[in-house]
């Protein structure tokens, strides 16, 4: 498995010059399976290498429960791996920052109606700013992580990198990464882009890396019983306010306990009997309303994006064709994107149905692996 031509490939992804032992590079390790392959195979390969976990919270379940990234086991589970791959190893206190930047806005855009994305958010954060930063204060020349997608040299001379959809559709994780900025992603490598996930293991095996077999992170990292709403009444009680479901014409159709409960498309546990099936269409935050609909009351042509991160040629006012992704789990749909006055816009061909404010609306070039993310950004509320 780990043979010369893989050991190449990771050399040519990190595309560094000179000696690899001259070249250090900075590894997030979280304690899993992924990061802790990154961490070997760049050793494999010559690099001087070095790993870093963050240790992002620690409090009582989370602690205990395998899966959840960095928290108190996986931070173990990290530090004896870089031990086995004979790395040096050192864990950082982001907690606060973690609780300021990710915890804190993830309660609040639930509270604002919107269904907000932790992870793009963490990577935007912590993980792509501050860790990137340290990485650069030990004069790494880069900072790799175990996600899979690809990043490959623009060719045209220049030191700029684009990203790509990895081998692997059924592990990408560009819709996590499209808040990536140019001058980060320049910075950033992904040795796992052109493994499936079945390899990666099978690698840790060959190396007998003691979490070869350790199950991949499910829920929120920071909601280890998946309870979010409870997490959120714990830090916001005061937030969390019962009122109305109404259907579309504004009619009562019942009562909820708090807003935080529902999403855009969202069918079951509505608490509505009878009549046709019912979609939450809109949540308005503000009169503490859910509105229910049809499923046809959810298809959507534009969408409007706040904190666009485009990567691809400049964008003017004549449409371009692309590819967008609504929801990490969906394939991405024939869309055209352009600017105007008040922002860009997306235009899905033939809609799309659950458009939710707080996902991400990432954009790709085409369809399948290897297709360039061109970027995205957070869908705005109507």
């Amino acid at each position: 498995m780990i043979g010369q031509s893989l050991i190449d490939g990771v050399r040519e992804t990190v595309g560094l010059p000179g000696d690899p032992s001259g070249v250090r590079v900075v590894c997030a390790m979280s304690g899993g399976v992924d990061s802790t392959v990154t961490a070997a195979l760049l050793k494999q390969a010559g690099f001087d290498v070095v790993g870093i976990t963050l240790q992002l919270y620690d409090h009582g379940e989370a602690i205990r429960r395998k899966g959840a990234c960095c928290a108190g086991q996986d931070i173990h589970d990290a530090r004896r791996a870089a031990s086995a791959i004979g790395i040096p190893h050192y864990v950082l206190d982001f907690e606060s920052r973690f609780k300021e930047a990710v915890i804190d806005d993830f309660v609040e855009s639930y509270l604002g109606g919107e269904t907000p994305i932790p992870c793009v958010t963490c990577n935007q954060t912590v993980k792509f700013a501050d860790l990137l930063a340290r990485a650069k204060d030990l004069d790494a020349a880069a900072l790799a992580t175990g996600h899979y997608v690809e990043s490959r040299p623009r060719g045209d001379g220049s030191p700029r990198r684009d990203m790509f959809t990895p081998a692997d559709l059924s592990r990408d994780q560009s819709y996590f990464l499209f808040a990536t900025t140019q001058d980060q992603l320049d910075y950033l490598r992904f040795p796992l882009g052109t493994l499936t996930k079945a390899e990666t293991r099978a690698i840790a095996a060959e190396l007998g890396l003691a979490v070869a077999d350790k199950p991949d992170s499910q829920d929120i990292c920071f909601v280890p019983d998946g309870d979010y709403a409870a997490l959120i009444r714990k830090l916001r009680p005061e937030g969390v306010e019962p009122g109305d479901i109404v259907d579309l014409a504004g009619r009562l159709l019942g009562r909820h306990e708090g807003i935080i409960h529902y999403t855009i498309g969202q069918r079951r546990g509505l608490g509505l009997a009878g009549g046709e099936p019912l979609y939450v269409v809109k949540i308005d935050a503000k009169a503490k309303r859910v509105v229910v609909g049809p499923r046809e009351a959810l298809r959507q042509e534009n969408i409007r994006v706040t904190g666009l991160n485009w990567l691809g040629e400049p964008l003017d006012s004549n449409p371009r064709s692309v590819f967008a992704k609504i929801r990490s789990a969906r394939p991405p749909v024939p869309a055209d994107i352009r600017r105007c006055g008040q922002g860009p816009v997306i235009t899905i061909r033939g809609g799309e149905y659950g458009v939710s404010p707080g996902q991400a609306c990432v954009l790709y070039a085409g369809e399948g692996p290897g297709q360039r993310v061109l970027g995205g950004g957070f869908i705005a509320r109507a």
